[in-house]
């Protein structure tokens, strides 16, 4: 198809066959389709599209100016825009998964690792499964030493009951929602979902990225074995071995519990990506020698939550000195901090989440840091959906389990926030009283009308409106940090380490 054909279909009404010619060079460009294959997809685009689909793209192509379109891959790519969430399309499209293992390998064996991952992410935004402009769309703002998102594309589950209902996977061939059986499944939408496989410690994983990642290049790195989640020194080993192999990302997991975040605990995953988190950048509290290993140094870090780092030169190292604290922390009980470490009926309780990055590499000495929080999820008749969860004042923020992530400082609000928060910034700008269906917020709101003082939005216009309202949300999500918290303070954290040898410096 020449240049003037394609500007033609773009600019004027195209038919069906002008949209599959424009998708077939789309996937010819993007998406690994090979030339001698394009009549082959042209002919099995046409058994799939109807006249809908042809609507779509001439609604596109009509609010394209000719002068927009500098070449037929800019027409191609401006027509695959309007299918980039059709499953069915886009899936036809993408290569085969073999097709992408083989690519991966080539990137990765003649630009490294990361480059291979980033060709991974590209791929998946360019075939749809990251849904990369929903995701723009999000709000995302840094509070309080935190980053607070507000994601309008992951539904809010109160009941973690019903999520795990959500996450049903009857009429496939997988045991879970996270099994590589998921790969082009189509009844989960995942026709265009492709996976690379990862060695971790010897044995086969295989690593994804999130159609709807809460942070840059967010992904997952599952067990190809359908095996639990748990929490011991294999899982110390496992993610020092990812982290060596991809240093720009890190990679952590939940405690392997109920009620604190991770939904499948059926499947051994964990996630990680390419930001830093601001825990990861909090100062550090109190320096400790440790035992066995004194090469290594741990620290308790100035974090809400109760949570250690530990760094070292030697992997083997940094995992003696985590399992030492693991082992400890799985039976340690408290009744004056009302930790238990197992409940009536002996299930355990307390449980880590791991996270480990390669914070230095100087020639052939990497540094590598392993982050520990410590989690409990007992209950009690106070609080009956978990001691160290978010406290009931703060529900209307955050009722879900505090996961890996926003234990890390990156909290993921639910979607309703943004009609709510822009309803509280109305009230607040105009000087009304705050709104009767939003009484639940009465504590932002104190704490917003405080910061705006006297004054109130008059000096700067919507502007401080805006700024104190987000800054008393991100305040409230520290405050849930305090809540998951199984020691009162760091004093308390460091007598527990003390207990086990660890010498402060």
């Amino acid at each position: 198809m020449t240049e003037a054909t394609t500007m033609t279909i773009a600019a004027e009404t195209p038919s069906i066959p002008g949209a599959i010619d424009m998708l077939a060079d789309y996937a010819r460009v993007r998406l690994l389709l090979d030339p001698r294959d394009v009549d082959w997809m042209r002919n099995r685009l046409l058994e799939i599209f109807d006249s809908d689909a042809a609507r779509r793209v001439e609604a596109a192509a009509l609010g394209l100016a000719e002068s927009d379109i500098a070449t037929p891959d800019d027409a191609a790519t401006s027509a695959a825009a309007v299918f980039l969430d059709d499953d069915v399309i886009m899936g036809t499209l993408s290569a085969a998964p073999s097709r992408i293992q083989d690519v991966y390998d080539d990137v990765r064996a003649g630009a490294g690792n990361m480059a291979a991952m980033r060709w991974l992410y590209d791929y998946g935004v360019a075939n749809g499964y990251i849904k990369l402009a929903q995701l723009r769309r999000n709000v995302r703002f840094d509070g309080a030493g935190l980053v607070v998102t507000i994601n309008t594309a992951k539904p809010e589950f109160k009941d973690m009951r019903k999520a795990a209902r959500g996450n049903s996977v009857e009429g496939s061939f997988a045991q879970c929602t996270i099994c590589h059986a998921n790969e082009g499944l189509a009844a989960r939408g995942k026709r265009t979902l492709r996976t690379v496989e990862v060695e971790l410690d010897g044995r086969p994983w295989f690593w994804q990225f999130s159609p709807y990642g809460y942070f840059h290049q967010h992904g997952i790195c599952v067990n190809r074995e359908h095996t639990p989640m748990h929490v011991d020194r294999s899982t110390f080993a496992n993610l020092l071995d990812f982290v060596n192999q991809f240093p720009d990302y890190f990679l952590g997991c939940n405690a392997a519990l109920p009620r604190i975040g991770g939904s499948v605990l059926a499947h051994d995953h964990y996630q990680g990506g390419g930001e830093t988190m601001p825990m990861q950048r909090a100062a550090t509290w109190r320096r400790y020698r440790c035992p066995d290993a004194d090469d290594a140094i741990l620290e308790i870090i100035d974090w809400p939550a109760s949570a250690v780092r530990v760094r070292s030169h030697d992997r083997a190292s940094i995992v003696r000195v985590c399992e030492r604290i693991r082992a400890a922390w799985a039976d340690y009980d408290d009744s004056g901090f009302d930790i238990a470490s197992h409940d009536a009926s002996g299930a355990a309780q307390s449980s880590l989440s791991p996270i480990a990055r390669l914070v230095s590499d100087a020639g052939n000495a990497p540094e590598y840091e392993m982050s520990l929080i410590l989690r409990n999820n007992a209950v009690s008749e106070r609080y009956p959906l978990g001691v160290f969860h978010a406290h009931p004042e703060y529900f209307f923020v955050k009722q879900e389990p505090i996961g890996l992530i926003e234990a890390m400082g990156l909290f993921v609000l639910p979607g309703r926030l943004v009609g709510q928060l822009g309803a509280l910034e109305d009230a607040l700008a105009a000087g009304d009283a705050l709104p009767d269906d939003l009484a639940e917020f009465r504590l932002l709101w104190d704490e917003a009308r405080s910061a705006l003082g006297d004054a109130g939005s008059s000096a700067g216009g919507r502007a401080p409106v805006r700024v104190a309202v987000r800054d008393a949300l991100a305040s409230i999500c520290r405050n849930i940090l305090g809540d998951i918290a199984v020691f009162p303070d760091h004093e308390a954290l460091g007598r527990f380490l003390e207990t086990l040898g660890f010498e402060a410096r």
